[in-house]
């Protein structure tokens, strides 16, 4: 059966999302986002030329029949210029969604969420999508949905830390509490291993862009996220055994002939 992310009422096939940025070049780019199987890649509006046609771009090596292409306000850091930032993405025909950043901080990239909820409010009623990376904070996250956020992305380590997830409370509690709308795991992926934990928590999707970019082999481990995402979320919705302290034999001894 079909088990696809749901957004706003658009499915996606894959529950993996990837971005477009540190490739050593639009050919590898091109190449893991096949390997990894997305069909959503996300790019940063401030980061592409979107007028001068004439000059090569990441945008043509993205096969848009194949591939939605969600916008982001990466490097913004107030509330008007993430706004600004979106609407110039929907002028010029990329996409009425938007990966919603508001950084509060250079060093960590850390978002001003009060940023984001004010400019979430604005973009909602101008009729965006809008997908708001934040912090793993409960709190946050209520004044997103209430604002009209689509969906809530927690980031699990600074972006492009590749440190893994570091709070499993707060990603916990968020993923028990949260269920309007849906939860995607946004920043801090370092390998696989991570990938699969934070399906296995219950996240909807995980979106990662430096643990493909920056991998020594950047292909295959674009295919390694790819089924670490599938591995995880089959295990969440099979449900892992119950943890014991002491052992529990394979063959129980009951009805054993003796």
């Amino acid at each position: 059966m079909a088990d696809e992310l749901v957004i706003a009422g658009r499915s996606f096939r894959s529950r993996l999302i990837v971005g477009t940025g540190k490739y050593r070049s639009f050919q590898e780019m091109a190449r893991c986002h096949a390997a990894s199987g997305a069909d959503m890649v996300t790019v940063a509006v401030r980061r592409v030329n979107l007028t001068d046609r004439s000059t090569e771009s990441l945008l043509d090596y993205i096969d848009r029949t194949r591939i939605f292409i969600l916008p982001n306000t990466a490097g913004c850091y107030t509330a008007d210029e993430a706004i600004r930032t979106a609407r110039l993405a929907r002028e010029v025909g990329l996409s009425n969604w938007v990966k919603l950043e508001v950084i509060g901080d250079q060093k960590t990239l850390f978002p001003d969420n009060e940023g984001l909820v004010e400019a979430t409010r604005v973009l909602v009623k101008e009729g965006y999508v809008v997908l708001p990376y934040t912090n793993d904070d409960l709190v946050a996250a209520r004044k997103l949905i209430d604002a009209g956020a689509a969906a809530v992305m927690p980031l699990a380590a600074p972006i492009g830390s590749g440190l893994g997830i570091q709070n499993f409370a707060t990603l916990r509690i968020l993923r028990e509490l949260i269920t309007e709308v849906p939860l995607i795991v946004d920043a801090g992926v370092g390998t696989a291993s991570d990938a699969a934990i934070a399906m296995e928590l219950g996240y909807d999707g995980v979106l990662m862009n430096t643990a493909i970019a920056e991998a020594r082999d950047s292909e295959k481990m674009a295919l390694a996220m790819k089924l670490a995402i599938e591995a995880g979320r089959l295990a969440h919705l099979s449900g892992r055994m119950v943890k014991r302290l002491y052992a529990s034999a394979s063959s129980p001894l009951e009805g054993v002939v003796r």
